[in-house]
């Protein structure tokens, strides 16, 4: 039996590894799982697969009896949002965030607007693989509509930022991968204020990520020196991250924006429980938050673990070194706009561009790579792997090594002082590994 789940939900490449018929199970599973009734709220992104995947979502759900809200295009957070605001049973986001337009996947959501815990996972699963369904019947029958929501994402983002143009006088640099939030970004900081230039708002269904958003901030880059913009923010393709440039176009690391903005939130004492942070955050950002009295946390990769800690440390800020930042406050996912927002008012409130706001702190040296496998062994069970590990840390060089929860990949990250001597050890592991795991 399969695995479904990875580290963000299910995810694969549009019909191979997720067809129209693993959707509509899915759904059939999900309803099974709400034990069919309520009312589910239903997203994408801009990928072409998308509509073809939310029918077969809203044929399965109604007809074991569950109504389902279509919300269209808008990003991950917002469903989230919507889910609590609506009073629903659980969301579904059809997406699959960074990757290619040829692949796809969706991501469930339960009542609190939260992504389905693991255990929650592994029920629905179950479901999936049982395949017994009790179909509705006559006016049991579930129902379905669309509902543009856009606005009440909108107005709970500008109800965050006190004044009514508090932007006005900064020139921002946005985009949007093509994706999710290619119409919302804009239409928010305008109704904010600012000045916008916008890349990546074109979607056609194939060019989502395509060169452009969170994953490719050097275009970003090109284009904030190119205005000669404040500021740039790169989004991903379904929104819940978000990548700053600076004046001069050169990108802030992820772990000076999540430094800063704990800095910021420190002082205007509304920082609760200390900052959680993952196993990829460099130890630069740890001594930092340390030297300032902040307790720091440390969770496996995804926002969901983030929540996870967070809630249990009474967190109420987190965030990814990739872009995932969670005001627990206001959210129960990571949010690109939501973050962009911070680091604006962080900008109006404290009269200093972003490579002054976050650069504040010296990061130590990592490298990072993927390297592709035909099949995920357990490391522990990889002859030599314990002893390589050792090694490595006998020479005080810490390493995260681990799968990739949405691709066959093996992400290697190491940590240093000595980067001649990662460059050694990386190219030593990934000759060990591609021995051993291809």
């Amino acid at each position: 039996m399969g695995k479904l789940f990875g580290t963000d939900g299910v995810r694969g490449r549009v019909g191979t590894e997720l067809t129209v018929q693993i959707a509509l199970k899915l759904g059939l599973a999900f309803g099974e799982f709400l034990n069919r009734r309520g009312k589910v709220v239903l997203g994408r992104d801009t990928r072409i697969s998308g509509p073809m995947l939310e029918r077969s979502l809203v044929a399965a759900l109604n007809s074991v009896g569950v109504d389902v809200v279509r919300v269209g295009v808008l990003p991950t957070p917002a469903i989230s949002l919507l889910v609590r605001q609506m009073g629903a049973e659980g969301g579904v986001m059809i997406t699959a965030s960074h990757n290619p337009y040829e692949d796809n996947g969706l991501k469930f959501f339960d009542q609190n607007g939260r992504k389905l815990s693991p255990a929650s996972e592994e029920v629905l699963e179950k479901f999936y693989h049982a395949g017994k369904v009790c179909y509705a019947t006559g006016p049991e029958i579930g129902s379905s509509w669309r509902e543009d929501a856009s606005w009440d994402y909108l107005q709970f983002l500008k109800g965050l930022v006190p004044g009514k143009t508090p932007f006005a006088g900064l020139k921002v640099v946005v985009d949007s991968a093509n994706g999710a939030t290619y119409r919302i970004a804009p239409h928010l900081l305008e109704e904010l204020g600012a000045e916008v230039v916008t890349i990546g708002n074109e979607p056609d269904g194939t060019n989502i990520n395509r060169g452009v958003g969170a994953l490719y901030p050097e275009k970003l880059g090109e284009k904030v020196r190119e205005v000669e913009g404040d500021v740039g923010f790169g989004l991903d393709g379904d929104g819940d991250r978000l990548v700053v440039v600076d004046q001069r176009g050169i990108p802030i690391d992820g772990d000076h924006l999540i430094g800063g903005i704990a800095q910021f939130l420190y002082r205007k004492g509304l920082l609760k429980g200390g900052v959680v942070v993952t196993i990829m955050s460099n130890a630069g950002l740890e001594r930092f938050l340390k030297g300032l009295g902040i307790p720091i946390w440390r969770s496996p990769v995804g926002d969901r673990n983030l929540l996870q800690i967070m809630e249990e440390r009474g967190a109420n800020f987190g965030g990814e070194q990739s872009g995932h930042i969670i005001f627990k406050d206001y959210a129960q996912t990571g949010d690109g706009l939501l973050s962009l927002l911070i680091v604006l008012q962080m900008m109006v409130e404290l009269g200093e561009g972003v490579d002054k706001l976050f650069r504040l702190f010296p990061l130590l040296p990592q490298l990072q790579t993927a390297l592709p496998v035909s099949e995920k062994i357990p490391l522990e069970q990889v002859e030599g792997f314990v002893e390589l590990i050792t090694q490595l840390q006998e020479e005080k060089i810490r390493p995260v090594i681990r799968y990739s929860g949405t691709e066959n990949k093996l992400r290697i990250l190491l940590e240093g002082e000595d980067r001649e001597r990662l460059h050694f050890q990386m190219d030593k592991l990934c000759n060990f590994f591609q021995t051993r795991l291809r």
